[in-house]
């Protein structure tokens, strides 16, 4: 049994009350405002108006953990406190940024929480907190198989006090969008070193540093994730200080692996809003249409695909439940098993979970007139953010073994 704290359950009330007073009936507004943009990756100002309201209310900075709670108004929130309160903001792709909680910004000032100095905290994490920028974290390649961390190439190198940067980046979520202002870059410093973990550094970079540009945006299964976006980026001599490294040469990979699981749960927390919302509207459709003289509800094939889908969003949020639970007991690197086996399991439920929803919409159901095309958009990229599948399952059944069999070589 899962018990939220009296802090999480009035801010679930106030979240669920704000959705339906004020994003529900901005969903048209916020598309209409995006399709009529001169710049698809400028701030909506329906956007801003919904941030100073949340903000007014109280629902700001959620994702922000116990542990750097003098970041917080009210001191941070566990991660099973925070579940409900991500699924929530599942239900709506864009709302996430309403409330300051959106990637990959939350794992970025996580990172400054964590990893920065003073000055760096100063200078990035405090506008961040405020909505005032955004920012972008940019560590996959287009040359190299990014799944293995230590392939990527981009060189960065001193030079006096300098850092130099070349090489190229892709899938940069952010980069595009005009209030992003720094980007941290992960690139290899010592390619020699003999440990495979400590060749990478991660540099802030301004994003409009010399020498960097911005190659084109990239799209998902045709969807562009405008205003936040995805980007293709060059660094062409792309020089910093070096007091713009983070906590030190030669850590990129400690601080990688320390930023991406609170991630990686944090969207297996959303798809299940998705998912659920889906359901929900789902039932709805099938008690309004008719086919052969009856309702779909009554259609067996419909019911059985209500009941399966009802019974796999009832165990994902048991699963992302669990893993939250761990990782406040134990914290995020110790409970690597329940963080994998969530990234692995949720986000291919949920994709056939708005799958057959999708089926059940007809015709509509891949059209923008519901938000489920796009939440399967999200879903299928989700089995690639922040590693794929395939890598999650390799490092999840090595460490199994070696927990159920551990005299046998399984290396």
């Amino acid at each position: 049994m899962f018990t939220f704290s009296d802090l999480s359950m009035t801010l679930q009330a106030k979240l669920q009350c704000f959705f339906e007073e004020q994003i529900y009936p901005s969903e048209r507004s916020y598309r209409e405002q995006l399709e009529s943009a001169e710049n698809r990756f400028a701030p909506l100002p329906l956007m801003d108006s919904l941030k100073q309201k949340a903000r007014n209310e109280g629902l700001w900075n959620l994702f922000i953990p116990t542990a750097h709670g003098e970041y917080s108004d009210f001191g941070g929130l566990s991660n099973l406190d925070y579940a409900p309160l991500a699924e929530q903001m599942g239900r709506v792709i864009w709302s996430p940024e309403v409330f300051n909680c959106n990637a990959p910004d939350t794992g970025n000032m996580e990172v400054f929480m964590r990893y920065a100095t003073d000055a760096q905290r100063e200078r990035w994490l405090t506008p961040l907190l405020n909505g005032e920028i955004r920012s972008s974290y940019a560590m996959t390649e287009p040359q190299v198989a990014s799944s293995d961390a230590t392939n990527i190439e981009l060189r960065i190198q001193r030079d006096g006090n300098e850092w130099v940067l070349n090489g190229r980046k892709w899938f940069i979520t952010g980069a595009l969008y005009e209030r992003t202002r720094i980007l941290i870059v992960m690139g290899k410093s010592d390619p020699e070193n003999p440990n495979r973990h400590k060749q990478q550094t991660q540099v802030l970079v301004p994003k409009d540093t010399p020498g960097i540009t911005l190659v084109r945006p990239l799209t998902t299964l045709g969807y562009d994730d405008a205003p936040i976006g995805h980007a293709e980026i060059r660094f062409d001599n792309v020089r910093v200080p070096l007091d713009n490294v983070l906590l030190g040469e030669g850590r990129g990979f400690e601080i990688a692996q320390g930023r991406l699981g609170p991630g990686r749960i944090h969207h297996c927390m959303r798809l299940i809003g998705a998912a659920q919302r889906a359901l929900e509207e789902t039932c709805e459709r099938v008690t309004s249409r008719t086919t052969f003289g009856r309702q779909l509800s009554r259609h067996q094939s419909v019911r059985e695909d209500i009941a399966r889908s009802f019974s796999e969003i009832q165990m994902a949020r048991l699963l992302v439940l669990e893993t939250c639970r761990k990782m406040d007991e134990v914290g995020a690197s110790a409970a690597r098993d329940m963080i994998a086996a969530s990234k692995i399991t949720v986000p291919k439920l949920v994709q056939e979970i708005l799958d057959r929803c999708m089926q059940m919409h007809g015709a509509g159901g891949l059209t923008e007139d519901y938000f489920m095309a796009e939440a399967f958009n999200y879903a299928r990229w989700c089995r690639q953010a922040d590693g794929p599948d395939q890598v999650h399952m390799m490092a999840l059944g090595k460490q199994v073994i070696g927990q159920y069999a551990p005299k046998t070589r399984h290396s």
